[in-house]
């Protein structure tokens, strides 16, 4: 039997963990078809095949095949494949981390131009966590001390994790805080009392961890915890997969998976 053409997706960073993970969802997707999927230059995956798609380094082509972009890079390779996403007026999915500000801003300027949806984590059980905590700390209040623990493998580049800072900046509006004031990322020697508003950040590497969070709001008697633990990267990538077909027909603008999914 013929499968039907669905969404014409394109894959950036096909080569890594994450882009095969992407690419074995849109293949197990009967609503999806792998347009094309590309690397940066010199990687072992260019010129490969994957379902008669031969992976290739030239993002501009690439991104001219397909609707919608899929990309989970690195934020140069993330802002280069943009600015192509603009020139050819496709929609994109931005899972990559760790933007500077003034990254962001860019970013912003470019979803003007085009749909954008952008979050830290696409996974659907992160996304009810990132609300859940908003609850929490909404209810909790300042009563309740916040720490925020997350664990990834030994090759994740930054730190905190893109999650992980967006837990503290939901958190933070909840209780009406700057979080550029009140952020504390880890404790070393004697810092002395834990300030009453502090929010503290914690990141552990080791292994192939795919992906842990937790949120501890520690009060007088008791702690109210709320986590979840990622034990496969296809949760990223359907997660991904439902945002790029949200995206279709959107109109220009930056958007989340709170959007995604209706939790706004």
């Amino acid at each position: 039997m013929t499968r039907e053409a669905g969404m014409k997706v394109v894959i950036a960073g096909a080569g890594g963990k994450m882009g095969r993970a992407l690419i074995d969802a849109v293949l197990a997707d009967r609503g999806c078809t792998l347009a094309a999927a590309f690397d940066v230059k010199g990687s072992p995956a260019i010129g490969t095949s994957v379902a008669g798609t031969k992976v290739g380094a030239d993002a501009r082509r690439a991104i001219g095949l397909g609707e919608v972009l899929i990309d989970f890079t690195r934020p140069s390779g993330t802002l280069a494949h943009l600015a192509a996403c603009v020139a050819a007026r496709k929609p994109i999915v931005i899972g990559t981390t760790g933007f500077a500000p003034g990254e962001r801003r860019t970013i912003a300027a470019a979803a003007k131009r085009i749909p954008v949806a952008m979050s830290p984590n696409f996974a659907i059980g992160v996304n009810v966590v990132f609300k859940l905590a908003e609850t929490a700390a909404r209810i909790l209040g300042d009563d309740f001390d916040v720490e925020i623990v997350e664990a990834h493998h030994r090759q994740k580049v930054d730190a905190p994790s893109g999650t992980a800072l967006r837990l503290g900046e939901v958190i933070a509006r909840a209780l009406k805080r700057d979080l550029g004031k009140v952020a504390v990322h880890g404790r070393q020697g004697e810092p002395g009392a834990r300030g009453a508003k502090e929010i503290g950040f914690h990141a552990i590497r080791g292994g192939d961890i795919v992906g842990e969070h937790h949120v501890i709001f520690a009060g007088t008697g008791e702690r109210v915890e709320v986590g979840v633990r990622s034990q496969s990267r296809t949760t990223y990538a359907l997660g991904a997969l439902r945002a790029a077909r949200w995206l279709r027909g959107r109109a220009p603008g930056l958007y989340d998976m709170a959007d995604v999914l209706g939790l706004k």
